[in-house]
């Protein structure tokens, strides 16, 4: 009995832990001291510094005593690959976390900000183990419902509120989509676990149905044309460090677990969701491409590029074999280290002086020296240009997609990589060539967002020049 205490503390080590840190959370919100008058006492501060130690804590654990096995009659299970992706999700909403300490610091729930954070984290790791269609899907909805609250945090704000009524309105119709699809495969298949469904396809008409009905969920969480219509309008209304979140780890746990159910699971469909995912991909990233050379609120911008940047994801996916699920794996990692560097900077600008359209950044870097090299570098590495690692990762997707043979595809692609260079550039243009009479003032960065930016870029040029991480992965997917 002991062992199997053990053996289940251990194969949910990564949920136990997330969950003792919400824990923790909570009872230091129930102990918050008052003034006289029944207010709290404001000590964000120390909020702040508690929940970014519980954070790397967290972060530093999913290294060690990692084991492999099943639970709950084998519909959640644990590897080394599932803590990993896991461990890639807790870092990034540590940097997230440092990278909030400016907004947060003066904000009036703090408290709840964490709480419906790593709610939303702890869905994700169910996800991401889930073996099964409904715990899956349970994952899913714990990992959705909060997020909505978080992009709400600005209570003050109308564009807030109504991003996130835009987010419901979609969560919920993909959700619905997600659910009609489920019971349609259990009638036709008997079984909803993921260890059978392979066994059980046999690829009639209503199984196609139900597997572009799950397409569809997953493209609606990864904002995959034409299922984008929400991205921009809830990238925008939410605040910056929501967005962040939103933009890398809620779409990085979605992509983890979609490459996992359309590898292993629907193996035997592979040639139609083949065809499904090259359609999404060249409709994604023309289209994420297209609008945001249009756009001039830089939430915006990065929001439609997030939107190419997923198109370039599916088209590594296509590959349908190994170095499609570790080019897909390594690029997410990338992924996160550049886009939280972005999104980092422009929070602590708009945290400070509310400023986020691309002319507002004009002469921003005789101001602001060290902010403006970490933005570029960040922007370059989006853009995918060497030696940043985002070269190196749209490298390897677009090598995966070329191992099923479908050149055209990859040249649509790389097509797009330079029309995504004339956004990303004329960043860079306004930062560092433009004259502004009223540029941006100086800004003095606190110890957590300088933290959370110097990782980022750290990560940049280390997962781009070090090849260990991507053999790493390789190794993990090979263990399988």
């Amino acid at each position: 009995m002991t062992d199997q205490l053990i053996d289940f503390f251990l194969l949910m080590k990564s949920e136990l832990l997330l969950l003792a840190v919400i824990f923790i959370m909570l009872f230091m919100n129930i102990t918050a001291k008052e003034n006289a008058d029944g207010t709290p006492v404001d000590n964000n501060h120390s909020i702040l510094v508690t929940a970014n130690i519980l954070l790397l804590l967290n972060f530093l654990a999913g290294f060690f005593m990692n084991t492999s096995g099943n639970l709950f009659g084998d519909s959640f299970t644990s590897t080394e690959l599932t803590a990993f992706q896991k461990n890639i999700l807790n870092l990034g909403t540590l940097l997230v976390s440092l990278q909030s300490y400016t907004w947060l610091k003066t904000h009036k729930h703090v408290m709840e900000f964490y709480m419906l954070l790593l709610a939303t984290l702890l869905g994700m790791f169910l996800m991401i183990s889930s073996q099964h269609m409904l715990l899956f899907y349970l994952g899913l909805e714990l990992s959705t419902i909060p997020l909505a609250a978080l992009v709400n945090f600005d209570l003050e704000k109308k564009k807030s509120a109504e991003a996130a009524m835009k987010m419901i309105m979609m969560s919920a119709f993909s959700s619905a989509l997600l659910l009609f699809g489920i019971s349609l495969f259990y009638g036709t298949m008997g079984t909803l676990h993921f260890q059978e469904i392979p066994a059980a396809l046999n690829g009639s008409d209503l199984q196609l149905y139900c597997l572009i009905l799950l397409i569809a969920a997953f493209g609606f969480k990864i904002s995959a044309v034409p299922f984008h219509f929400w991205t921009a309008d809830v990238y925008e209304g939410a605040p910056v460090p929501v967005t962040s979140y939103l933009s890398v780890i809620s779409k990085g746990s979605i992509l983890f677990v979609m490459t996992t159910v359309l590898y292993n699971v629907f193996a035997g469909m592979g040639v139609e969701w083949y065809l499904i995912i090259c359609v999404l991909a060249v409709a994604t990233m023309i289209t994420g491409n297209i609008f945001a050379v249009r756009q001039q609120n830089l939430k915006r911008l990065l929001a439609f590029s997030s939107i190419a940047q997923v198109g370039f994801i599916l088209v590594g996916m296509s590959g349908q074999n190994t170095e499609g699920a570790v080019s897909v794996t390594y690029f997410i990692i990338i992924y996160i280290f550049s886009n939280l560097a972005a999104l980092g900077v422009i929070s602590v600008v708009s945290a400070l002086t509310g400023k986020e359209k691309i002319s507002d950044y004009k002469g921003f870097y005789k101001t602001n020296p060290m902010l403006s090299w970490i933005l570029a570098i960040a922007l370059f590495s989006l853009a995918g240009i060497p030696p940043t690692s985002g070269f190196f990762g749209k490298f390897f997707l677009l090598l995966a997609g070329a191992g099923n043979g479908n050149y055209t595809l990859v040249i649509i692609a790389a097509l797009n990589m330079i029309v995504s260079l004339y956004y990303y550039l004329k960043i860079v243009k306004a930062v560092f060539m433009d004259a502004n009479e009223e540029p941006i003032p100086t800004i003095n960065l606190a110890f957590f967002p300088k933290a959370g930016l110097l990782i980022c870029l750290i990560g940049i040029i280390v997962t781009g020049l070090a090849s260990g991480s991507y053999n790493y992965i390789q190794e993990l997917f090979a263990s399988l």
